[in-house]
């Protein structure tokens, strides 16, 4: 399956900053240069864009490109608060490039996020030795968790705790028999109640959930190993190898058959 284009960028921050306003603060025009996020996490701010107003107040997410003018103040009775990031492609060769997010986004305050944004200014200011590939992931992340939300409409809020032990569970022992009522027994939860609520955090069934990592890793088995497709079958977890073809099929829209590598 052909990645998307957005999944070789990577970004090389230019500029990053946690702003607090006083009442005076000022942003004079300005000229983007690359990409620009401000997330504002606590009070109120007027950003103009390209001579536009746009009123900006906690959870909301401004999003500038390359060559966009913009100004700002804050309001006095309300400090604006906010995480502020400018940024580029690292390499241009690898023809990267983010998703086409609208201006202005609200998105609210999210842990998630916000907890990025506060390691990736802990790292940015210390500057310890690595802190350049620690905060390029960083912020690969957000821009990550961004997509989700903005493109993909995944807009789930950080996992609940006992779906997550569940998710170690099910990637660490893929290949053993897993029932539901042994996963929902394993966080001393009702079944029926954990399977709805196991659906409500990731979307899926727990079958379904499994089979999605039985058969990724099912894909990794095939492409770079020697083994038979029915041996990768059974240390997947597949008991009937018809089943597994009809299962990688549906999932990955084509047979087993086609990631075997070369000289098999």
């Amino acid at each position: 399956m052909k990645e998307p284009v957005f999944d070789n960028f990577i970004p090389k921050i230019d500029y990053f900053v946690y702003r607090k306003c006083t009442p005076n603060w000022r942003l004079t025009t300005w000229f983007v240069s690359g990409y620009d996020i401000t997330y504002v996490i606590e009070g109120k701010a007027r950003y103009t864009i390209d001579g536009k107003n746009y009123e900006l107040g906690t959870g909301d997410l401004l999003y500038l490109t390359e060559g966009t003018r913009k100004e700002a103040i804050t309001f006095s009775n309300n400090l604006m608060h906010c995480f502020a990031v400018n940024f580029s492609q690292f390499s241009p060769v690898s023809k990267g490039a983010l998703p086409p997010f609208p201006i202005l986004n609200h998105i609210g305050r999210r842990k998630d996020i916000i907890d990025l944004f506060k390691e990736l200014s802990v790292s940015w200011l210390e500057q310890q030795c690595g802190y350049i590939m620690k905060t390029r992931a960083l912020l690969t992340l957000i821009l990550h968790r961004l997509s989700e939300i903005l493109v993909f409409n995944i807009n789930s809020t950080p996992g609940d705790y006992r779906i997550n032990r569940v998710i170690q569970t099910i990637t660490q022992h893929y290949s053993d028999k897993l029932t539901v009522k042994e996963l929902a027994e394993q966080v001393r939860l009702d079944e029926v109640y954990f399977g709805h609520l196991f659906k409500k955090e990731t979307g899926m069934t727990v079958h379904q959930y499994i089979n999605q990592i039985r058969i990724k890793n099912a894909e990794n088995l095939l492409q770079d190993s020697n083994s038979k497709i029915y041996e990768v079958a059974e240390q997947c977890g597949f008991s009937d190898v018809v089943h597994f073809y009809k299962a990688f099929k549906s999932l990955r829209g084509f047979p087993p058959s086609r990631c075997l590598s070369k000289g098999k």
